[in-house]
């Protein structure tokens, strides 16, 4: 995704100087902008059928730019020739003309910039053409010109000429009689050579050839020796000609998405050269003749086939920009920390796993991109977090002595009743004995009862001592309310073991118990390891053990192609799409990927090329377990130890640590602090001082334990920043406690509190506040009614909140940590809390949207007496769809829910919908599960507003966008589409509206 941008950067700075150059130009002009009756001047007119002439107000004889664009016409206003005797620039973009209007002929004798792009020009027109002899800027571009007329040569003063986006398959001979012709725009047009009337303008300082079908260049090409900025991606290049290297005034040069392999040799003696880009391309090598271009400030090699970096790039000194990701870079070399100018340096997508020493020498670096690599050293938790965290860890490496820590995470997943509990007690404890003599019996596990699931549990395994190697195990519960937090526990860099109860599984509940799990494993950390264990083996037959076996794994499988073949299905799509240019996947509303930019189909692609390649690795074959049988035991025993030590597989089992970091992640576990639900930050700086941290260096360390999942450290919560919670046992404990629904076991929890409310604080706690001779039954009838409401609708209040976690939370501040960590997890929000002021004594109350139960929110939530979501209105909808074929996260919705709290208010939440208000615009957000196998899960957040204010709507939509967009950057492996929905289809009541691509270039198309 990175390089596809690569192209584009500096558009848009090429373009602004343009821009700048011509304002300047035109800063002491007299200028009118006229709209058709009605409209304004940013209305687009283009699609209304009936759009009215436009009538020249008078006296205008002054005017020396007129701008008549955006209004749909298809003939210029009567009179424009004779009332504008002194006009000098028309603008008439973005309107119907079929050909140049005559009328533009009569002010040739003074015109000097004409801007008719956007138009359906399928003709000029000769004699309008001839008559625009002071033209010296003229734009044609995005028409449907096939040729341009032989009288353009005519035009001799021209210095910019923009025909791009057209269908043009040649230039006219009369193109080389442009002698002052400086700028020159041909890209997205039809051409299947290099034109050779361009080899005589001498004077051309700016070419843009870009997708065309040019398969090569001339050999004289040297001839536009005035060359500074030329283009020519997607041109199907294979080669460049020994020529092109004489192009000695070039500066900037787009070579990207071609089938380049190298460069010529004397490619050096282009030295003005500052930007280059050759992503996508099919270099295997670094181009050598590069190294000698010290000028370069910008360089491009995005998604091609290198391996390595060589050392001499260290005197590219001057560079600022440099762009190496997706390609097959296994190391860097020690000199690329002499380029300390760098700014930018985009490294993702390699199979780099160690960065040199020095590394943060780089300290200019803001862009800086390095995931998906195999890191060890520095960690990839510390590489994610920036050239200053990398900095710090090598400096802490140098000061103190490495240390190396053998612990993997293991995760076992796994439906409701399928062993995961017993499975881990099992593997943990030390009872595996197997006989040793052949006549000598098997020593079998004792008859206990199996242990009860608490919840999500964690339990530290040494698997072998000798070796050091451990393992830190969560048992993550299979009930379904749990799926909230589920996520937050799969990470990169885990081995997962997905547990199937083989005594209950039959074929047809494959997609719940084992296709689901895998799906959503592979959309939260894609290429992870899985392991499938099938438990209650002794329950089994042997022939029906075996089938049971085979049939998991034959449906893996075909699941597994199905997504592939899908996802290489949709590829190919967006191929298909790239090979239309743009104005053809334009004509049609139903044309697929309509109004999508290039540059967005390459991200797109490139993300499928990213799902298609980082498929989970599962380990074949299903392995059947029965606990009371310590062979099987063993034996799953020895593959868990087999995988983890696999250096390819899992390469971060083997990172180096600074010795300093690991004794300050001893010292948060040891006696007295052990035992504290967090420690401030303070407390973390006296351990740090007694591992050797000064205050400086602890800020990483801390940082490096919160990414690798050893405490939690929000660096960038104010409300949190202070404290360090270290005590991740406890704080599970406190996740189990809101995520067992059983409403006993609420109410004893709460009872509990209250007496030891009673006994600790007298009558302290609003609870304590009854009358004494039926003070216990009141208090239970209260509490019971705060557990149906939390149970139906999610809500509580804080005071019974900390009744519900006694004995985990002792004071208040524990409490409000505690809250204000579970709402930046996004489990809850506040809803009486006032924005930055506290709530003077009133009680807090919280609401916990995985708990609610009605589908749609209540009938105060009905706006305006009109419920958004399924009646016509009369006012325009806006409605964006996220559309998630192969899974939905599990607890995106209600998540999302608190996430979006900030930006709302007068909300109703349902289980289903939310709606509430952005100020006094309308909003609602639905969730749409999956009816079939076959339909996807969606995903919408709609508003209204009159057509003239649908602004409004957008400005109210786009927030609660933004933060839906944040929460599945957590899900890298995730696909999903997004869509606008037609406004004319949604205000007939239509039940299949027409889907828009959720590109900003197609969103006018949707009103």
């Amino acid at each position: 995704m990175a390089g596809t941008d690569s192209g584009n950067l500096k558009t848009v700075r090429l373009w602004r100087d343009a821009a700048l150059r011509a304002r300047k130009l035109r800063s002491n002009l007299r200028q009118l902008t006229l709209s058709a009756a009605g409209g304004s001047p940013g209305a687009d007119q283009i699609d209304s059928p009936d759009a009215p002439q436009l009538v020249l107000p008078a006296n205008i004889g002054d005017i020396e730019v007129l701008n008549l664009g955006n209004n749909g016409l298809e003939e210029v206003p009567d009179g424009l020739g004779s009332a504008l005797g002194s006009l000098r620039v028309l603008v008439l973009r973005r309107n119907r003309f079929a050909r140049l209007p005559p009328a533009v002929a009569e002010l040739g004798h003074h015109l000097t910039e004409l801007d008719v792009s956007h138009n359906r020009l399928s003709v000029l027109g000769a004699e309008v053409v001839s008559a625009l002899r002071e033209l010296r800027k003229l734009n044609l571009s995005h028409n449907q010109l096939p040729a341009m007329p032989a009288q353009l040569g005519a035009l001799v003063h021209l210095e910019e000429l923009d025909v791009s986006f057209n269908r043009l398959t040649h230039l006219p001979d009369s193109f080389s009689c442009l002698s002052h012709l400086r700028t020159l725009d041909v890209d997205h047009n039809q051409l299947t050579a290099f034109p050779r009337q361009l080899l005589q303008l001498a004077a051309l300082e700016e070419l843009d050839v870009s997708s065309n079908r040019l398969r090569g260049l001339p050999e004289d090409i040297s001839a536009l020796r005035a060359l500074k900025i030329l283009w020519l991606s997607g041109a199907e290049l294979g080669t460049l000609p020994s020529g092109f290297c004489e192009l000695a005034s070039l500066e900037s040069l787009m070579l990207d998405n071609n089938g380049l392999q190298a460069l010529p040799a004397q490619f050096s003696r282009l030295q003005r050269l500052k930007m280059l880009n050759l992503s996508s391309n099919l270099f295997e090598e670094f181009p050598a003749a590069l190294l000698p271009l010290a000028g370069l400030e910008e360089l491009y090699l995005s998604r091609n086939q290198l391996t390595s970096v060589p050392s001499l790039i260290s005197g590219l000194s001057r560079l600022l920009t440099l762009w190496l990701d997706n390609n097959r870079i296994r190391y860097l070399p020690d000199s690329i920390v002499e380029l300390t100018g760098l700014e930018e340096l985009v490294l993702q997508g390699n199979q780099i796993a160690v960065l040199p020493d020095n590394f943060g020498q780089l300290s200019r670096v803001g862009l800086w991109k390095i995931k998906d690599n195999p890191l060890i050293q520095p960690p990839y938790e510390v590489c994610m977090k920036g050239i200053p965290y990398i900095a710090a860890y090598q400096k802490e490496l140098a000061h103190s002595q490495p240390a190396v820590q053998p612990r993997l995470k293991l995760l076992l997943m796994g439906h409701k009743a399928a062993g995961k509990t017993l499975l881990c007690h099992c593997l943990t404890e030390d009872r595996v004995e197997v006989s040793q003599g052949e006549g000598e019996k098997e020593k079998n596990y004792p008859a206990s009862p199996p242990p009860v699931s608490k919840g999500i549990e964690v339990t530290s395994w040494t698997a072998d001592a000798s070796r050091g190697l451990r393992f830190i195990v969560y048992d993550l519960a299979g009930d379904e309310s749990y799926e909230v937090i589920q996520p937050f526990f799969l990470s990169p860099g885990a081995l997962y073991v997905l547990v199937v109860n083989l005594a209950t599984y039959e074929p047809l509940r494959f997609p719940t118990t084992v296709g689901s799990f895998l799906h959503r494993v592979g959309a939260r950390v894609p290429h992870a390891v899985v392991c499938i264990v099938g438990t209650h083996a002794d329950l089994c037959g042997e022939q029906e053990l075996e089938e049971k076996c085979l049939d998991i794994h034959r449906q893996i499988a075909l699941q597994e192609k199905r997504d592939a073949e899908g996802l290489s299905r949709l590829a190919q799509v967006v191929d298909e799409a790239l090979a239309r240019d743009f104005e053809l996947r334009s004509a049609s509303p139903h044309a697929a990927y309509y109004g999508v930019s290039d540059k967005n189909l390459r991200r797109r692609k490139a993300h499928f090329q990213y799902l298609l390649n980082h498929r989970l690795q599962i380990l074949s074959p299903v392995l059947p377990v029965s606990c009371r049988d310590p062979c099987q035991l063993k034996r799953l025993r020895d593959k868990l130890l087999s995988v983890a030590e696999h250096r390819e597989i899992f390469p971060n089992l083997h990172r180096v640590l600074p010795r300093s970091w690991q004794v300050l992640e001893e010292l948060h576990f040891q006696p007295p602090q052990a035992q504290r639900l967090w420690l401030s930050w303070w407390d973390s700086a006296r351990l740090g001082l007694q591992a050797g941290l000064t205050e400086d260096r602890l800020q990483s360390a801390l940082s490096y334990l919160h990414e690798s999942g050893k405490l939690l450290y929000f660096e960038d919560s104010p409300a949190l920043k202070e404290h360090v919670f270290h005590n991740l046992s406890r704080l599970i404990d406190i996740l189990n406690v809101f995520f067992q629904r059983d409403p006993s076991l609420l109410l004893h929890k709460l009872l509990l509190g209250t007496n030891g409310e009673a006994e600790g604080e007298g009558e302290s706690s609003p609870l304590m506040a009854l009358p004494a001779p039926s003070q216990d039954t009141l208090r239970a009838t209260q509490l019971h009614h705060y557990v149906e409401g939390f149970l139906l609708h999610g809500l509580l209040p804080a005071h019974v909140i900390r009744l519900l976690l006694k004995p985990h939370v002792q004071a208040q501040q524990d409490l409000q940590l505690l809250l204000e960590l579970l709402e930046k997890m996004g489990l809850c929000y506040c809803l009486n809390k006032p924005k930055g002021k506290p709530l003077n004594g009133s009680t807090a109350w919280y609401k916990f949207p995985c708990y609610v139960q009605n589908e749609v929110p209540h009938a105060e939530a009905w706006i305006n007496g009109t419920n958004l979501a399924g009646q016509s209105f009369v006012a325009e909808q806006l409605q964006i769809e996220y559309s998630f074929p192969f899974t939905f996260p599990p607890g995106l919705f209600a998540r999302y829910s608190v996430q979006i709290n900030s930006h709302v208010v007068h909300r109703s939440d349902g289980k289903l919908q939310i709606f509430a208000y952005r100020g006094k615009v309308p909003v609602v957000v639905s969730y749409r599960p999956a009816k079939g196998v076959l339909q996807p899960d969606t995903l919408s957040i709609a508003s209204h507003a009159s057509l003239p204010n649908i602004w409004t709507a957008w400005q109210a939509i786009t927030p609660l966008v933004e933060e839906l967009n944040v929460l599945l950057q957590e899900w890298p492996g995730l696909h999903y589409t997004v869509h606008i929905l037609c406004s004319k289809c949604l205000k007939r009541g239509s039940p299949n509206p027409h889907a828009f691509p959720g590109d900003t270039d197609a969103f006018s198309a949707c009103w």
